[in-house]
């Protein structure tokens, strides 16, 4: 477990006597954040309502912002066969899915690919996916169907009806939420109650398509970031965070061991990635 203390996600500033060098640079600065609070943001950021249900913005609109303005859309398009964490961190997300996930529940997977990290040998009732490229998405066996949704344009009013699923799950993909107040406010309204909500995520990122709020942030600021996001949300759950998670006694063999360690010599580093899990439950209707 990862024990959150003081209130402060990144350090501190400190000031001293500016040459007239750095107050020049100071003043480029100051320009530039002008000019980066100007940046348009999509149209539903500046003008949809809130829904009723979330109870404060976590964002700023300068903290929304990516450095990739392009259309989502394009970014996306050619389809990604590949694993963006190392097998340590899936076979964890794997592992957390089996604790938290009753056996033959419906569960909803965002911001998927062609694999869903759930675990195979347990039975599901209904798996939902959802993302932006329609090739991953045919390509992951674990799902019944799928839908395809740019949530940074269009994050309300999905086609999917209330209280309908045990569980919602998505990994690694939370630092790409333009609007995660509204993605969240959906996410409520999908889950049953006493249904979970299950945010994994590590160090890495496409860089350009994170917001500013997740790049700029130290890993307790992003934790604390999507711990914001569930707390925002009337009616869910005082939101959990996991850090370590203990994996089935069986170790990696043969081809299996080999396959991993060739995966962190590609990556040039023999470290496993960092994992963060945060979750919380939709509350149960008061009787």
């Amino acid at each position: 477990m990862l024990t959150l203390s003081g209130s402060k996600s990144t350090l501190p500033y400190h000031t001293s006597e500016l040459s007239c060098r750095s107050v020049a640079r100071a003043a480029r600065s100051q320009q530039t954040s002008r000019q980066l609070s100007r940046c348009r943001l999509p149209v539903q950021c500046q003008s949809a309502a809130m829904p009723s249900i979330v109870q404060r913005e976590v964002l700023t609109n300068r903290e929304r912002l990516k450095l990739d303005t392009a259309d989502d859309t394009t970014f996306y398009d050619q389809p990604r066969i590949v694993q963006h964490v190392d097998d340590t961190f899936r076979r964890k997300v794997s592992q957390i899915y089996r604790q938290s996930i009753p056996a033959n529940g419906a569960v909803l997977d965002l911001m998927s690919s062609w694999v869903s990290h759930l675990p195979e040998d347990k039975p599901y009732r209904l798996v939902v996916g959802h993302g932006m490229n329609a090739q991953e998405l045919k390509r992951n066996k674990q799902l019944d169907r799928f839908f395809l949704r740019d949530f940074n344009k269009d994050p309300s009013d999905w086609a999917e009806n209330d209280n309908t699923f045990d569980a919602v799950i998505c990994c690694v993909s939370v630092q790409y939420m333009q609007q995660p107040e509204r993605v969240f406010a959906e996410i409520h309204r999908v889950l049953k109650p006493g249904g979970v909500c299950i945010m994994t995520f590590s160090s890495r990122l496409f860089y350009s398509k994170a917001i500013q709020g997740w790049r700029d942030n130290s890993a307790y600021g992003r934790v604390s970031l999507v711990k914001q996001y569930f707390q925002c949300i009337k009616g869910f759950t005082e939101a959990k965070v996991v850090t370590e998670v203990e994996l089935p006694s069986q170790s990696l063999t043969g081809f299996a061991s080999l396959q991993a360690k060739f995966s962190r010599l590609l990556s040039g580093s023999s470290q496993q990635d960092p994992f963060y899990a945060v979750l919380a439950y939709k509350q149960q209707l008061q009787i």
